[in-house]
């Protein structure tokens, strides 16, 4: 099985060698294609203004100055010679992608762009932040990955479904399983405007979320890390809002 990694925490980030690890337990066949800097939250953009430049990290190790949707692309369409692979993965994010995260994050995005380009495309990463607030828990993703991995691949979802999976911050003891998951709801409440003042006087903000747990939904991905269960969330990029589409009709004519 030959394997592409991408992710959007950069071509350095810890996440990515736990991808690195988790992908090694199922294979030895991999090319691991991702951003040269941070690109979180870059969701699914492309670079159309700039060249794109590709370094060379090692042997089937390259790093692209663009976004996690444009080192996919570069890897299926230019990097990688010979047969296409089997599966991408996307991750090991730092941080949890679920509920709204869905459509900001570049890790799923990532998976996404695998999923347009026919391979099957799972996106995994790791919450942290509510049971310890100084150490991401890659432990957690890279004991359990694998075999996540394995079971996922045996059930044989198309590549027209993106799997998103969320590890939970919490002790190995507490995990409780894996359970399918639908999308939360966050409660954007908790997001903040944090104001600063630099050393000339002026004003700059940062973006980010207050830490305090919400009360989610049995059987959402909110519920599912928070109760310690690894959250399996199957995504489509249809956003088509079916219910509203069957109750109008064929629309009206003018």
């Amino acid at each position: 099985m030959r394997i592409l990694l991408t992710n959007d925490d950069g071509i350095h980030a810890p996440g990515l060698r736990s991808m690195e690890k988790i992908a090694r337990e199922l294979t030895d066949d991999i090319w691991i294609v991702a951003p040269e800097t941070d690109q979180s939250g870059a969701s699914h953009s492309l670079t159309l203004n700039d060249p794109m430049r590709v370094r060379k990290v090692s042997d089937q190790h390259y790093a692209v100055k663009g976004t996690p949707t444009d080192c996919v692309i570069m890897g299926l369409k230019h990097i990688i010679q010979g047969a296409k692979p089997d599966l991408v993965l996307s991750g090991v994010n730092r941080g949890q992608n679920i509920a709204d995260d869905v459509t900001y994050s570049g890790t799923i995005a990532g998976a996404f762009e695998g999923s347009l380009l026919g391979i099957p495309s799972i996106a995994l990463s790791q919450a942290w932040g509510f049971a310890n607030m100084d150490n991401t828990p890659w432990h957690i993703a890279e004991e359990f990955g694998a075999d996540v991995i394995r079971r996922l691949l045996e059930k044989k979802f198309t590549a027209n479904t993106v799997l998103n999976i969320n590890f939970p911050d919490c002790d190995r003891e507490d995990i409780q399983g894996a359970m399918f998951t639908r999308q939360g709801k966050r409660d954007q409440n908790l997001l903040e405007v944090d104001e600063r003042t630099d050393a000339r006087g002026k004003r700059y903000y940062w973006f980010g979320f207050n830490r305090s747990r919400s009360n989610p939904a049995k059987g959402t991905d909110l519920w599912a890390v928070y109760n310690g269960y690894i959250s399996i969330t199957p995504l489509t990029l249809d956003l088509t809002d079916h219910a509203v589409l069957s109750s109008n009709g064929e629309g009206w004519s003018v």
